[in-house]
Protein backbone atom coordinates (compact mmCIF):
# COMPACT_ATOMS: atom_id res chain seq x y z
CA UNK A 1 0.00 0.00 0.00
CA UNK A 2 1.28 3.46 -0.89
CA UNK A 3 1.25 5.90 2.00
CA UNK A 4 0.63 9.66 1.85
CA UNK A 5 3.68 11.63 0.75
CA UNK A 6 5.77 13.67 3.13
CA UNK A 7 7.04 17.22 2.62
CA UNK A 8 9.40 17.51 -0.35
CA UNK A 9 13.08 17.52 0.67
CA UNK A 10 15.65 20.11 -0.31
CA UNK A 11 18.16 19.45 -3.09
CA UNK A 12 21.13 18.82 -0.77
CA UNK A 13 19.24 16.28 1.31
CA UNK A 14 17.97 14.56 -1.81
CA UNK A 15 21.48 14.35 -3.28
CA UNK A 16 22.84 12.86 -0.06
CA UNK A 17 20.05 10.30 0.13
CA UNK A 18 20.50 9.43 -3.53
CA UNK A 19 24.20 8.79 -2.97
CA UNK A 20 23.42 6.48 -0.06
CA UNK A 21 20.65 4.76 -1.99
CA UNK A 22 23.03 4.02 -4.85
CA UNK A 23 25.09 2.18 -2.25
CA UNK A 24 21.99 0.05 -1.61
CA UNK A 25 20.99 1.84 1.58
CA UNK A 26 17.32 0.84 1.70
CA UNK A 27 16.48 3.33 4.45
CA UNK A 28 17.80 6.22 2.33
CA UNK A 29 15.82 5.06 -0.66
CA UNK A 30 12.76 4.73 1.55
CA UNK A 31 12.99 8.43 2.36
CA UNK A 32 13.06 9.21 -1.34
CA UNK A 33 9.97 7.07 -1.80
CA UNK A 34 8.25 8.92 1.05
CA UNK A 35 8.94 12.23 -0.69
CA UNK A 36 7.62 11.23 -4.12
CA UNK A 37 5.11 8.44 -3.79
CA UNK A 38 2.06 10.67 -3.27
CA UNK A 39 2.77 12.67 -6.43
CA UNK A 40 3.51 9.55 -8.43
CA UNK A 41 0.31 7.90 -7.26
CA UNK A 42 -1.73 10.99 -8.15
CA UNK A 43 -0.21 11.04 -11.61
CA UNK A 44 -0.86 7.34 -12.20
CA UNK A 45 -4.42 7.62 -10.91
CA UNK A 46 -5.14 10.24 -13.55
CA UNK A 47 -3.58 8.09 -16.25
CA UNK A 48 -5.17 4.71 -15.49
CA UNK A 49 -8.40 5.55 -13.60
CA UNK A 50 -8.23 2.32 -11.60
CA UNK A 51 -7.29 2.61 -7.94
CA UNK A 52 -5.99 -0.93 -7.48
CA UNK A 53 -3.88 -0.78 -10.62
CA UNK A 54 -2.66 2.69 -9.72
CA UNK A 55 -1.44 1.44 -6.35
CA UNK A 56 0.30 -1.52 -8.00
CA UNK A 57 1.91 0.62 -10.69
CA UNK A 58 3.09 3.19 -8.13
CA UNK A 59 4.86 0.42 -6.24
CA UNK A 60 6.35 -0.87 -9.48
CA UNK A 61 7.72 2.59 -10.27
CA UNK A 62 9.86 2.58 -7.14
CA UNK A 63 10.90 -1.04 -7.55
CA UNK A 64 12.20 -0.20 -11.01
CA UNK A 65 13.79 3.00 -9.78
CA UNK A 66 15.66 1.12 -7.07
CA UNK A 67 16.81 -1.52 -9.54
CA UNK A 68 17.98 1.18 -11.96
CA UNK A 69 19.73 3.56 -9.56
CA UNK A 70 23.13 2.77 -11.05
CA UNK A 71 21.91 4.06 -14.41
CA UNK A 72 20.66 7.39 -13.04
CA UNK A 73 23.33 9.84 -14.21
CA UNK A 74 21.86 13.08 -12.89
CA UNK A 75 21.41 14.75 -16.28
CA UNK A 76 17.70 15.01 -15.48
CA UNK A 77 16.36 15.75 -12.01
CA UNK A 78 15.38 12.85 -9.81
CA UNK A 79 11.74 13.95 -10.03
CA UNK A 80 11.88 13.96 -13.84
CA UNK A 81 13.51 10.54 -13.89
CA UNK A 82 10.89 9.05 -11.57
CA UNK A 83 8.05 10.47 -13.64
CA UNK A 84 9.65 9.05 -16.78
CA UNK A 85 9.50 5.58 -15.22
CA UNK A 86 5.88 6.17 -14.17
CA UNK A 87 4.92 7.41 -17.62
CA UNK A 88 6.51 4.45 -19.36
CA UNK A 89 4.68 2.03 -17.07
CA UNK A 90 1.36 3.75 -17.76
CA UNK A 91 1.93 3.64 -21.50
CA UNK A 92 2.87 -0.05 -21.35
CA UNK A 93 -0.27 -0.75 -19.36
CA UNK A 94 -2.40 1.21 -21.82
CA UNK A 95 -1.03 -0.76 -24.75
CA UNK A 96 -1.84 -4.05 -23.03
CA UNK A 97 -5.49 -3.18 -22.45
CA UNK A 98 -6.07 -0.84 -25.39
CA UNK A 99 -9.11 -2.78 -26.62
CA UNK A 100 -10.58 -3.53 -23.20
CA UNK A 101 -13.61 -1.32 -22.30
CA UNK A 102 -13.10 0.91 -19.27
CA UNK A 103 -15.84 0.84 -16.64
CA UNK A 104 -14.02 2.29 -13.63
CA UNK A 105 -15.77 5.17 -11.90
CA UNK A 106 -13.88 8.49 -11.64
CA UNK A 107 -11.71 8.94 -8.57
CA UNK A 108 -13.38 11.54 -6.32
CA UNK A 109 -9.97 12.64 -5.00
CA UNK A 110 -9.04 14.03 -8.42
CA UNK A 111 -10.52 17.51 -8.67
CA UNK A 112 -11.83 19.11 -11.82
CA UNK A 113 -10.47 22.46 -10.58
CA UNK A 114 -6.91 21.42 -11.47
CA UNK A 115 -7.94 20.79 -15.04
CA UNK A 116 -10.07 23.87 -15.49
CA UNK A 117 -7.19 25.99 -14.22
CA UNK A 118 -5.31 25.01 -17.35
CA UNK A 119 -7.91 26.69 -19.57
CA UNK A 120 -7.99 30.36 -20.44
CA UNK A 121 -9.41 33.02 -18.10
CA UNK A 122 -12.97 32.65 -19.36
CA UNK A 123 -13.14 29.11 -17.99
CA UNK A 124 -11.58 29.53 -14.55
CA UNK A 125 -13.45 27.49 -11.89
CA UNK A 126 -14.36 30.59 -9.88
CA UNK A 127 -16.37 31.75 -12.91
CA UNK A 128 -18.19 28.49 -13.46
CA UNK A 129 -20.81 26.53 -11.61
CA UNK A 130 -19.07 23.23 -10.99
CA UNK A 131 -22.08 20.94 -10.84
CA UNK A 132 -21.83 17.18 -11.11
CA UNK A 133 -22.53 17.17 -14.83
CA UNK A 134 -19.74 19.61 -15.58
CA UNK A 135 -17.28 17.60 -13.50
CA UNK A 136 -18.35 14.49 -15.41
CA UNK A 137 -17.91 16.38 -18.69
CA UNK A 138 -14.35 17.37 -17.77
CA UNK A 139 -13.47 13.87 -16.58
CA UNK A 140 -14.81 12.41 -19.82
CA UNK A 141 -12.86 14.97 -21.86
CA UNK A 142 -9.63 14.12 -20.06
CA UNK A 143 -10.26 10.40 -20.41
CA UNK A 144 -10.77 10.83 -24.14
CA UNK A 145 -7.31 12.36 -24.56
CA UNK A 146 -4.57 10.15 -25.92
CA UNK A 147 -1.96 9.04 -23.40
CA UNK A 148 0.55 11.40 -25.02
CA UNK A 149 -1.67 14.45 -24.50
CA UNK A 150 -2.86 13.40 -21.05
CA UNK A 151 0.73 12.85 -19.91
CA UNK A 152 1.84 16.35 -20.86
CA UNK A 153 -1.28 18.01 -19.45
CA UNK A 154 -0.89 16.36 -16.06
CA UNK A 155 2.85 16.85 -15.73
CA UNK A 156 2.63 20.53 -16.63
CA UNK A 157 -0.63 21.69 -15.04
CA UNK A 158 -0.76 19.45 -11.99
CA UNK A 159 2.85 18.60 -11.20
CA UNK A 160 4.22 21.94 -12.33
CA UNK A 161 7.06 20.54 -14.41
CA UNK A 162 8.67 22.94 -16.86
CA UNK A 163 8.61 22.24 -20.59
CA UNK A 164 12.24 21.11 -20.47
CA UNK A 165 11.59 18.72 -17.57
CA UNK A 166 8.61 17.18 -19.35
CA UNK A 167 10.69 16.81 -22.51
CA UNK A 168 13.29 14.90 -20.49
CA UNK A 169 10.68 12.77 -18.74
CA UNK A 170 8.96 11.80 -21.98
CA UNK A 171 12.09 11.80 -24.16
CA UNK A 172 10.61 14.18 -26.74
CA UNK A 173 11.61 17.65 -28.01
CA UNK A 174 10.42 20.73 -26.11
CA UNK A 175 8.43 21.79 -29.16
CA UNK A 176 6.51 18.52 -29.03
CA UNK A 177 5.68 19.14 -25.38
CA UNK A 178 4.31 22.59 -26.20
CA UNK A 179 2.21 21.36 -29.11
CA UNK A 180 0.77 18.46 -27.11
CA UNK A 181 -0.11 20.78 -24.24
CA UNK A 182 -1.83 23.16 -26.67
CA UNK A 183 -3.82 20.33 -28.24
CA UNK A 184 -4.86 18.94 -24.84
CA UNK A 185 -6.06 22.33 -23.60
CA UNK A 186 -7.86 23.04 -26.87
CA UNK A 187 -9.68 19.72 -26.59
CA UNK A 188 -10.77 20.40 -23.01
CA UNK A 189 -11.89 23.91 -23.85
CA UNK A 190 -13.92 22.63 -26.81
CA UNK A 191 -15.66 20.06 -24.61
CA UNK A 192 -16.47 22.62 -21.90
CA UNK A 193 -17.76 25.09 -24.48
CA UNK A 194 -19.96 22.39 -26.01
CA UNK A 195 -21.32 21.50 -22.57
CA UNK A 196 -22.12 25.11 -21.69
CA UNK A 197 -23.60 25.72 -25.11
CA UNK A 198 -26.06 22.92 -24.46
CA UNK A 199 -27.28 24.66 -21.32
CA UNK A 200 -25.33 22.49 -18.93
CA UNK A 201 -24.77 25.40 -16.60
CA UNK A 202 -28.46 25.85 -15.87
Amino acid sequence: MVLPERRMMDAATEEALLSRAKGRDWEAFGRIVDAYQGRVLGYIRRMVRDEEEAQDLAQEVFIRAYQSLDRFDGRASLRTWIFRIAGNLCIDRSRRIKRRPQTVAPDPEIEADDLLNSLDERWRPDRLLLDDELVACIDAAVDSLSDKLKNVLYLHDHEGLAYEEIAQALDVPVGTVKSRLFLARAHLQKQVQAYLGQGGEA
